[in-house]
């Protein structure tokens, strides 16, 4: 397999798109070279964050390069079956665009705690959980907004940014597994990451939490694909309708 570049994303929901998080934070690095902290571009401080706008408009400007890389970011792609079958949703491209037209987290201004005060019509309760949640002891259900652990806002504040990078890089990128379980050749893929599956196996070495997090998922994506790991993991060994419900669900990278 062995990609050009590795990169973690470690998300946030917090405030709006344009805001300038500490929580949000992207680790890179090649196949022999060391994982680094990557600093929005034309930044001269390091002191200046990342927004969820300018991450989404950087993952895009590198499908427009010769890089081919591999992206985990730390939020869900997608919904519960039980969302799908209660709206009417069929595919992913359907539910991203029904999405969008119910939760604007992309809209400037527009954060989760607004939308949150009065919720769309399009929700879920807390039980609902996604089949790669119900194979993990600690996932919550991405309904969950709030307290240690939870993805909601993440997601649902990232999930329209999954949308802008598709209508604007196309077929360029795979997104996995939406666009099928093998990780193809010659096309950078993203796919959703879990930092808690990985990040006890390296040392913090003075990096904050979410550093640490970002730090994790690249690397830990960099050492798979040394051991030619990354076929095994894009292949969870599901039933065929299990599989199924997963294309629209999504998956969480190295659950098994």
């Amino acid at each position: 397999m062995h990609f050009d570049r590795y990169v973690g994303i470690d998300y946030s929901g917090a405030k709006t798109p344009e805001s300038r998080l500490k929580a949000l934070q992207v680790y890179a690095g090649s196949p022999q070279g060391e994982v680094q902290k990557v600093l929005p571009p034309s930044s001269a401080s390091k002191s200046i964050q990342w927004s969820r706008r300018r991450i989404a408009e950087w993952i895009v400007e590198l499908t427009q390069s010769d890089v081919r890389f591999l992206a985990g970011i730390d939020h869900c792609f997608s919904l519960p079956i039980s969302y799908f079958r209660r709206y009417g949703l069929s595919s992913w491209d359907a539910f991203l665009e029904d999405f969008i037209a119910h939760w604007p987290a992309h809209v400037p201004g527009v954060s989760m705690e607004g939308l949150l005060k009065e919720p769309p019509d399009r929700l879920g309760q807390p039980g609902e959980l996604r089949l790669a949640e119900g194979w993990t002891q600690a996932a919550k259900s991405v309904f969950v907004f709030q307290g240690a652990g939870s993805v909601g806002k993440a997601s649902f504040a990232g999930i329209p940014w999954l949308h802008f990078i598709r209508k604007r890089a196309g077929d360029t990128v795979h997104f996995w597994p939406f666009d099928g379980w093998q990780l193809p050749e010659g096309k950078p893929v993203i796919l959703e990451a879990y930092p808690a599956l990985c990040k006890r196996r390296y040392s913090r070495n003075g990096r904050t939490s979410d550093e640490h997090d970002a730090y994790s998922l690249a690397t830990w994506l960099r050492d798979m694909d040394a051991r030619d790991a990354l076929d095994r993991y894009s292949r969870p060994p599901l039933t065929p309708a299990e599989k199924e419900t997963a294309a629209l669900e999504g998956w969480i990278f190295g659950v098994t």
